[in-house]
């Protein structure tokens, strides 16, 4: 490369750089812009579980017909229910609510593949995101519990932060129910057999979440939780 080559393309670099970062800068105006919407939105529904699995879940499998019937038992309960806005399990559980005349939202998020709002989200109870850091304190900041059925990574991710958030005491404790003991039952294992053991987690951080197999226990956990720590939802 000569010298004059040189220049140039540190000139390119440099324009490139103030560029990103006037981007950025008008950045934080957009995450402010989502905050504020989530914020208005979601003070104002009432107490809700936050429903999580996997968008690619069918409507006739059995975690999908699972999930719309915990809603339906949720809503009856006088919770509403927060879902992530896409097919699936997500689906299912504003299915569900939707069924059982209750409170149905759908927290969006913009993405190239599967995620389109279901037709099962009350229409004013819809928000769509950009940013998956906004989504979660959603999840997490109106949520009186969570219920997380089989799922992938977003699945994981979600269920993860809470636990994390729980644990290192970044947010007040509250029910956390895995449902289905085939699929959750290795990582349930692995947690005690390798976290454990390895000293990476207490013993008592596995009380942070409990493994269930029916609608019926799933929304008896959330009820319990409440009752015997004389707790009211948050709002």
């Amino acid at each position: 490369m000569n010298t004059e080559e040189a220049k140039i393309r540190r000139a390119f670099t440099e324009k490139d750089w103030q560029e990103i970062k006037a981007q950025d800068t008008w950045q934080i105006f957009k995450i402010m812009a989502e905050f504020v919407e989530g914020f208005e939105k979601m003070s104002k529904i009432g107490p809700c579980v936050s429903i999580f699995g996997s968008a690619r879940t069918a409507p006739e499998n059995k975690y999908y017909l699972l999930a719309e019937e915990i809603a339906f038992q949720l809503t009856k309960e006088g919770y509403g229910v927060i879902t992530g806005g896409g097919p699936g399990i997500m689906e299912a559980a504003n299915k569900g609510a939707q069924k059982a005349k209750g409170k149905s939202v759908g927290l969006n998020i913009k993405l190239p593949f599967e995620q389109t709002p279901n037709p099962y989200i009350d229409f004013d109870k819809c928000i769509t995101f950009d940013y998956f850091f906004v989504r979660k304190l959603m999840f997490i900041k109106y949520a009186q519990g969570f219920i997380v059925l089989p799922g992938g990574f977003g699945t994981m991710d979600e269920l993860f932060e809470s636990l994390t958030l729980i644990q290192t005491k970044k947010i007040a404790r509250f029910p956390i129910v895995l449902v289905g003991k085939d699929y959750w039952g290795g990582l349930e294992e692995w947690i005690r057999n390798v976290l454990i053991t390895e000293k990476y987690i207490n013993p008592e951080d596995t009380k942070l979440f409990t493994v269930v197999d029916t609608a019926e226990d799933a929304v008896a956990v959330i009820d319990s939780f409440y009752s015997k720590y004389l707790l009211k939802p948050n709002f």
